[in-house]
């Protein structure tokens, strides 16, 4: 099998890492990779914050109230970056025009190179986890990280030496993501269906009995309420324009 492959396919989230810090060879070679990524017209419209100082790990930590922020070898917080676009186009005389394809495409774009620093990170066998909890009080970790207007925090990035192993989660069988020439509301259904039963396993088995739940149950749970509803006023504070 193609070593690659392996890999991504090995994915699970590391939430306990060992008190080791990453060379700086590390993480030149993880930052280069995210800088690697696929980009919209090349606009490379984001930016990463790279959180070493400890006290601000700390603030981090208590902000997004997630302890492994503050424990992992390397944080980084990957931003949405419009100003640098809004700059470059002042510069010629040009009227910066944003609005919502600019705010998806610069959100986009600190995904994809994300995920690369994720698989460079993981080739090193170390660990990552994604943390959107930086949007739980983005206005308050916009200002701790100076961000200046038309950028956001999209999420973090905590990587580190595992301190863990745990299972890997399933996914969702391809029936239900992959639809061929259309989608097929009855495939997903099914798809959903046997993913339960296979959720539900998962969960009795991690937590030894105690959470017996599956998936489509705890999407209703998260989603039976407005999550994260402050985003909106959030960016509309920021200078985004999502229209």
């Amino acid at each position: 099998m193609n070593p690659v492959i392996e890999l991504l396919k090995n994915h699970r989230s590391i939430r306990k890492f060992k008190d080791i810090p990453l060379t700086p060879e590390q993480i030149d070679a993880i930052v280069t990779s995210a800088q690697a990524a696929s980009t919209s017209s090349n606009v490379q419209a984001y930016t990463i914050i790279a959180a070493t100082d400890p006290e601000l790990r700390k603030q981090l930590a208590e902000l997004t109230g997630t302890a492994y922020v503050e424990q992992t070898g390397l944080f980084l917080i990957f931003c949405a970056d419009l100003y640098r676009i809004k700059e470059a186009t002042e510069q010629h005389g040009e009227v910066f025009h944003q609005n919502m394809e600019s705010f998806l495409v610069a959100t986009v774009d600190a995904a994809l190179a994300a995920q690369n620093a994720a698989i460079a990170a993981e080739s090193m066998g170390l660990g990552i986890c994604y943390i959107g909890a930086v949007r739980n009080q983005p206005q308050e970790i916009s200002k701790l990280l100076q961000l200046p207007e038309l950028v956001y925090p999209v999420f973090g990035l905590t990587i580190g030496v595992p301190d863990q192993a745990p299972i890997q989660r399933p996914r969702l069988p391809k029936e239900a993501l992959v639809h061929l020439n259309g989608y097929q509301v009855e495939a997903g259904r099914e798809g959903v269906r046997q993913y339960d039963e296979t959720v539900h396993e998962y969960y009795k088995v991690r937590t030894q009995g105690k959470t017996l739940t599956n998936w489509s149950q705890s999407m209703a749970d998260k989603y039976r309420k407005p999550v994260r509803a402050h985003m909106r006023s959030f960016l509309d504070a920021r200078g985004f324009r999502l229209e």
